[in-house]
């Protein structure tokens, strides 16, 4: 896609979460205004965006305050979709590309939409030598993450595994870590990837992980 790209009308989705570029996310969609947006972007292989909330919650509730959520948020193309019963869909979506938003309006049915700016992906960048504990510890939690997921369960993280790049270890590091969202989502508007691996090799060595 091309950093270059404007999308209008991009249908958002606010999370208290921080989707990044070649994260998975399982979502739980029930209700209206999400159930068909899903299944309008399904149909059509279009994505969402995901923003990350700044106030308000992520389900709709009875004289709460309107949602806030971040400028910066990323595109999220649903890999699978199952209805497991009516009103319930279980979707799968995949993080790509990285957007800002130039402005977002409210529709009468509470979806968010919004004119985007797509922002270039990472250039890949080799993990420097005084980082690669970053990527080892990486590999050994990834290596044992399977025997510890509930049967049937799929791995949070996808392979392949890109071990060897800047960007990829440090935003697998920043989905699986226990950061507050405010955190991660600062380090996944950093626009260089070797800076945002620093910082995330930083906290490693804090948490006395790496």
């Amino acid at each position: 896609m091309s950093p270059s790209l404007t999308l209008q009308s991009l249908p958002l989705f606010p999370l208290g979460t921080v989707l990044f570029p070649g994260g998975v996310l399982p979502l739980r969609v029930f209700e209206v205004r999400y159930l068909d947006m899903v299944n309008r972007c399904h149909k059509a292989g279009a994505p969402f965006g995901v923003v990350s909330l700044t106030h308000g919650h992520e389900v709709r509730q009875p004289g709460a305050e309107q949602e806030g959520f971040a400028p910066v948020g990323t595109l999220a193309t649903i890999e699978s979709l199952a209805t497991p019963q009516p009103g319930l869909m279980m979707i799968r979506a995949l993080g790509g590309q990285r957007f800002r938003i130039s402005a977002s309006q409210r529709l009468k049915h509470g979806l968010w939409i919004a004119d985007v700016d797509c922002l270039p992906d990472d250039v890949p960048v080799p993990v420097p030598p005084d980082l690669e504990d970053a990527a080892r510890a990486l590999r050994k939690v990834l290596q044992s993450l399977p025997a510890k997921l509930p049967a049937g369960e799929e791995p949070p993280v996808r392979a392949p595994w890109h071990l060897d790049d800047a960007g990829w270890v440090a935003n697998r590091w920043c989905e699986l870590l226990p950061l507050p969202l405010q955190l991660k989502h600062r380090l996944m508007d950093l626009d260089n990837p070797l800076v945002r691996l620093e910082l995330v090799g930083d906290l490693l060595t804090k948490m006395r992980i790496a």
